[in-house]
């Protein structure tokens, strides 16, 4: 027996409510968190004041104890936690970059950026991705630990010219140009195919070191022209660019004829797979090796948009980042494109 009509406006309404309140709730509490780090500054500031002007440090320690037994119940006042409020304003009041985005993102979150993070615009790169994209702290720990900054900024797409503005930042973000696959449990030497059945194998641990926004559609996924059939590798589907991810595994060195074999896979997603309501689709080759100037100018004659990154499967993280990362003009401009509105 089915609901009347006014009963399913009634089911409407009572669910037109629940979001109200539920986005209520969330702004009450973006807004507690501001006022909260805003306040851990102010601390911060009062106490980095008085370490200048030569107070010792156990002024910390008695200020604890105070805070605490002021205001029971309430976290955040141990002498460690008051530390980082100190260092927090000390490495950031002065920091153009950095300083009006402390009310950004939580408290934890800033902690994890100003303790593992020494370099400042790379610290902006992770709030701003952390508030942008939503990241969780274990998704920011992870980002962190995997290098994601470097990894991004070096990444070979050529996105800039074949996708539209609307996508290009955030598909220039899904883009790392090296993945880290150490939980393949994969010797040096493997195939194409062991590596392929690894990754499925080890889907979750996979489509995180991808980006928590691929979701998972296939294998060997297959698609067809006339009567001959093709295989994509590993077919994902990217959840904000609303758009089909072909990937490419090679356990050998980029070659310019993979992009050609890629741009096939793409125009047929495109004209067989992906929705009306869709984007259209990506690729990305992933490799073992690539020279960087080979893959910049397969990439250049492209009209398909298509990156190129690496992969290890070891935990090892190359610091070749260190020595490839391109000057601070380039990369407060590569930011203020990624991260615009």
């Amino acid at each position: 027996m089915g609901i009347t009509a006014l009963e399913k406006k009634q089911l409407n309404f009572i669910a037109e409510i629940k979001q109200k309140i539920r986005k209520a709730q969330y702004e009450a509490m973006q807004t507690v968190n501001v006022q909260l780090v805003c306040l851990y500054w102010e601390i911060g500031k009062a106490i980095a004041e008085k370490q200048q002007e030569g107070w010792g440090k156990a002024v910390v320690s008695t200020l604890s104890k105070e805070l605490q037994k002021e205001f029971p119940g309430v976290g955040g006042f141990s002498v460690t936690n008051l530390w980082l409020m100190a260092q927090f304003y000390t490495e950031y009041h002065d920091v153009e970059n950095l300083q009006p985005l402390v009310g950004e993102i939580s408290w934890t979150k800033q902690i994890v950026i100003l303790t593992r993070c020494k370099d400042n615009l790379e610290r902006q790169f992770y709030i701003q991705a952390t508030k942008k994209f939503g990241w969780t702290k274990n998704v920011l720990i992870h980002h962190i630990e995997g290098k994601s900054y470097e990894k991004y900024l070096l990444n070979q797409t050529n996105f800039e010219q074949t996708l539209p503005e609307n996508i290009k930042s955030q598909a220039i973000l899904a883009v790392k140009d090296e993945y880290t696959f150490d939980f393949l449990n994969l010797g040096e030497e493997h195939s194409e195919n062991q590596l392929e059945i690894a990754l499925v194998n080890n889907i979750r641990a996979f489509l995180l070191e991808m980006n928590f926004q691929f979701a998972f559609v296939g294998h060997q996924f297959q698609v067809q022209v006339d009567d001959k059939e093709y295989f994509i590798d590993l077919l994902l589907y990217h959840r904000q660019l609303q758009c089909l991810v072909a990937i490419d595994l090679k356990v050998g060195e980029f070659m310019p004829e993979h992009k050609g074999k890629m741009a096939f896979y793409l125009s047929i997603l495109n004209d067989k797979v992906k929705l009306p309501n869709e984007n259209d689709s990506i690729g990305i080759i992933i490799c073992k090796e690539k020279n960087r100037t080979v893959v910049e100018y397969s990439l250049k004659t492209s009209n398909m948009p298509i990156g190129v990154a690496t992969y290890t499967t070891t935990s090892k993280l190359p610091e070749k980042y260190q020595n490839v990362l391109p000057d601070s003009e380039t990369i407060i401009k590569k930011l203020e494109n990624y991260f615009e509105e």
